[in-house]
C-alpha cells in the first residue's frame, strides 16, 4: 500500500493530511476494500519517512471519519462499512452528481461538515465559518 503513497514534503499541506486524504481516496475509489489491513504506524512511518505521530494523527482522523478501525494488538483495518457505503454519504454523491465538483474537494466539506457537527455547530454556523475561511483566502 505504500508505494500508492506518495507525499509532498515541501507542499503547505502538512504531511498527516496529505496521507489522510490519499487512504481516503484508496478506500473511496476501492482499492482498499472492506477488511483491509493498513501497514502499521511505524512501518508507514519508515517508509513514507516521516514521523510515528504523523502516521498516527492520520490514522485517528480517519478512524473518527469512520474510515478505519484500530484496535491493540490487531492493527488497523479499513472499516467494514465506511462512510461512502452509509445511507449519510447521500449528499456528497448527489452534489457530485449535480456538479462536477472534485471529489477531494466534495471530501473535504464533507469531513468539515462531519467535525463541525460533532463540535455542535449548526449547518448555517458551518456555512459561516467556511464563507469567512475562503473569503480571506481570495483577499
Amino acid at each position: 500500500m505504500s508505494a500508492e503513497i506518495v507525499l509532498d514534503l515541501s507542499s503547505p499541506v502538512p504531511p498527516f493530511e496529505q496521507l489522510r486524504a490519499r487512504i481516503t481516496t484508496l478506500v473511496d475509489d476501492g482499492t482498499l476494500t472492506p477488511g483491509s489491513r493498513l501497514p502499521s504506524v511505524r512501518a508507514l512511518a519508515a517508509d513514507l519517512g516521516i514521523a510515528v505521530g504523523t502516521v498516527a494523527r492520520a490514522y485517528r482522523e480517519l478512524e473518527a471519519a469512520g474510515y478505519v478501525v484500530s484496535r491493540r494488538r490487531h492493527g488497523t483495518t479499513v472499516a467494514e462499512a465506511p462512510p461512502w457505503s452509509r445511507p449519510e454519504s447521500t449528499p456528497g454523491k448527489q452534489l457530485r452528481a449535480e456538479r462536477d465538483w472534485p471529489d477531494d474537494v466534495v471530501q473535504a466539506a464533507e469531513d468539515l461538515a462531519r467535525r463541525a457537527t460533532a463540535a455542535g455547530f449548526s449547518p448555517e454556523e458551518t456555512v459561516e465559518l467556511l464563507t469567512g475561511v475562503a473569503r480571506r483566502m481570495h483577499e
